[in-house]
């Protein structure tokens, strides 16, 4: 082998996928976990390298949610759900937290248009007495991909043509025809909630499945809900046009007045729960971040609310440098094996020190509100006047000690190491279902939204018949009115 032959300009002349060192990748799909759903091991450094490279591809602007709004408000516990969780921010109704929040659209620059079609972020960082606990979610209650290891690619995907800078249809319809795990979040996208008139007028979810533990140990899936108390509103196509047109900031500047104004925005807070001795009664898994919990199977319990009656003092310091990460939870509130989840607790911190810097938390939007204690020493930006001798622990002449133990999840993990997809992927029942509880009309728009995506010019024959075909799997009528529209026979 010539040491001088091969270049970094020509690293992407081989014929299979390899990591930045050259060696083989043989499953650039799935993560490396215990069983096939999880959760993740570590040592799977083609994950992490993945993940790692990707966090980095962007200074200083966000790599996604780089548009957003934040204003500051309060959480308040209004239902006991003690039995539940050990939670201290939780523990009776009346207690009330400081919150902030940030909301975002997920694609675009920083200051592209708030009315373009893309899911909006929905996160809020509770100060809590016992740290802070971060709620990162979106407007919609689902995701496109279930496995992080995707997430990059799905980004790319997303974004703007490497060559021209242009987000262009071929490009997205190709990544996902691959995924058809993707159709239940389009069809969120795709309706009239995929363009929310303003932040004030849309829902939050935490997408992914957590746990909540009591003061017993005994654990229960969650996921969160948060409802707005004034409702839903969207923007149509053409409303979008206008509206977008005389004010790229619509939604930024109607949650700014309206604070100012008195006009407080409100959630309520519910969650859905699970034990998770009964996950397998599902004909879907749970812990699918593609999947919603049926309602009706697993309906809302009401918990709190949150009230928004603070706007920030500053945009950079309290929306460019406010950071979330789904890894930062409090006691009585821990992960799941949600795949999607395990590699969001590695990443969004790691992004965040990689923009931010390592001392990220330190920064006032991001630090707890509450005393604390380590020795996490030095780096950049590091700000903090520390003047103790002993900087290592256990010392006999420092008197801190361990914190009081906290339950956490019990369950036994078993499984053998391996790259695969869940058991239940059962793709196409919760799509079928979500569009047709739509009314006729807003069945027209859909299909409408769907034809002029897959008209593209560039759309092949191959990825056009592909779609239908999903989506004839998951309503049949839904299949021919495509098929009939582009002259196209679907792909079974």
């Amino acid at each position: 082998m010539d040491p001088y032959k091969h270049r970094p300009s020509s690293t992407h002349n081989a014929p299979f996928w390899t990591t930045n060192s050259g060696a083989p990748v043989w499953n650039n799909n799935s993560s490396l976990t215990v069983g096939s759903r999880g959760p993740v091991f570590l040592e799977d450094y083609h994950l992490i390298e993945k993940l790692a490279q990707f966090d980095r591809e962007r200074i200083p602007e966000r790599v996604v949610h780089a548009r957003g709004a934040s204003a500051k408000g309060f959480f308040e516990v209004t239902h006991d759900v003690s039995h539940l969780t050990c939670a201290d921010f939780l523990r009776a109704p009346g207690v009330q937290t400081p919150i902030i929040v940030r909301f975002s659209t997920v694609i675009h620059e920083r200051g592209s248009p708030e009315t373009l079609r893309d899911p909006r972020g929905f996160a809020v960082k509770f100060y809590t007495r016992e740290g802070n606990f971060d709620l990162v979610g979106n407007n919609f209650p689902v995701f496109f991909i279930r496995d992080g290891i995707k997430f990059p690619d799905m980004v790319h995907a997303l974004k703007p043509n490497p060559k021209s800078h242009l987000q262009e249809n071929w490009r997205i319809l190709d990544f996902f025809s691959h995924h058809p795990e993707s159709l239940h979040m389009f069809s969120f996208l795709f309706d009239d909630v995929g363009i929310p008139s303003d932040y004030r007028h849309m829902d939050g979810f935490g997408v992914n499945t957590y746990s909540l533990i009591n003061k017993d140990g005994k654990a229960h899936y969650v996921k969160f809900h948060w409802k707005p108390t004034c409702g839903v509103k969207c923007l149509l196509d053409d409303e979008a046009v206008t509206v977008g047109g005389s004010n790229h900031s619509h939604a930024t500047k109607d949650l700014y007045d309206s604070i100012a104004a008195g006009n407080y925005p409100e959630w309520k807070l519910f969650i859905q729960t699970i034990d998770p001795d009964h996950e397998d009664k599902f004909d879907f898994d749970p812990l699918d971040v593609t999947k919603i919990w049926p309602e009706d199977i697993v309906p809302l319990q009401p918990v709190g609310r949150m009230v928004l009656n603070k706007n920030i003092d500053n945009f950079f310091a309290e929306n460019e440098q406010l950071a979330f990460c789904p890894a930062i939870v409090v006691p009585g509130i821990h992960y799941s094996d949600d795949k999607l989840l395990q590699t969001r607790i590695f990443s969004y911190a790691d992004t965040q020190r990689h923009r931010l810097g390592p001392n990220y938390l330190m920064l006032p939007a991001n630090a707890p509100k509450c005393a604390l204690h380590n020795n996490h020493h030095d780096g950049f930006m590091n700000f903090m006047h520390r003047d103790e001798e002993v900087n290592y622990f256990p010392s006999r002449y420092d008197p801190v000690r361990h914190a009081e133990s906290f339950p956490l999840p019990p369950r036994v993990l078993t499984g053998k190491r391996e790259k695969c997809v869940i058991d239940k992927e059962n793709n196409f029942k919760q799509p079928g279902e979500r569009y047709r509880s739509f009314d006729p009309a807003r069945q027209e728009r859909f299909v409408h939204r769907w034809v002029q995506a897959l008209s593209d010019t560039w759309v092949t024959h191959e990825i056009c018949s592909i779609w239908i075909s999903y989506w004839s799997q998951c309503d049949k009528s839904l299949g021919q009115k495509l098929a009939t529209r582009l002259n196209v026979r679907p792909s079974m």
